[in-house]
């Protein structure tokens, strides 16, 4: 799996933390590993010009997804995954921090980055939230891939609940 991030936010993340999550979804996803993923973090600013160049929409959000090749994950166990280039998850560290310490669970800037990474990875592949039942089935597969790392890391405590806004 190619996946490149890249930090333009001026801002110190924890970005093994978020190629590793990131490859990690990919894998519970069955997407086939020579496929491509960048992940880039920005700046509010830039998150803001984003926004609004591409949804329409005023003020930074936490993360936007760019799909390029729709890669969906293959239906049966028996199918070969598609081989192609994901696209860009674009993360926003400063909205990532407000909302982790305004969670419930109250987390950490990079936890809430690893969540929205997943959230970010399930996007590209045709994921969305918009109608309840595509919600329940969206967080809950969040929700299963973000626990599922976090196990394999040995990371105690709750997980990050969904605080997204996109």
């Amino acid at each position: 799996m190619s996946i490149d991030v890249n930090n333009e936010s001026g801002r110190q993340v924890d970005e093994r933390a978020l190629l590793d999550i990131a490859r990690y979804a990919l894998a519970r996803m069955r997407i086939h590993p020579l496929s491509e993923l960048s992940v880039i973090i920005v700046d509010t600013d830039t998150m803001e010009r984003l926004h609004l160049q591409w949804m329409d929409l005023p003020g930074p959000t936490d993360v936007m997804s760019f799909p390029m090749d729709e890669l969906r994950p293959p239906t049966r166990d028996e199918e070969e995954p598609p081989q192609g280039l994901l696209g860009d998850i674009v993360l926003c560290p400063d909205v990532a921090e407000k909302q982790g310490a305004e969670a419930p669970t109250r987390h950490s800037m990079d936890e809430e980055l690893q969540l929205l990474t997943v959230h970010g990875v399930l996007h590209l592949l045709g994921y969305d939230h918009e109608e309840a039942r595509e919600k329940a089935e969206m967080f809950g597969l969040q929700a299963a891939i973000v626990d599922g790392w976090r196990g394999e890391h040995g990371l105690t405590g709750p997980s990050p609940a969904p605080t997204t806004t996109s």
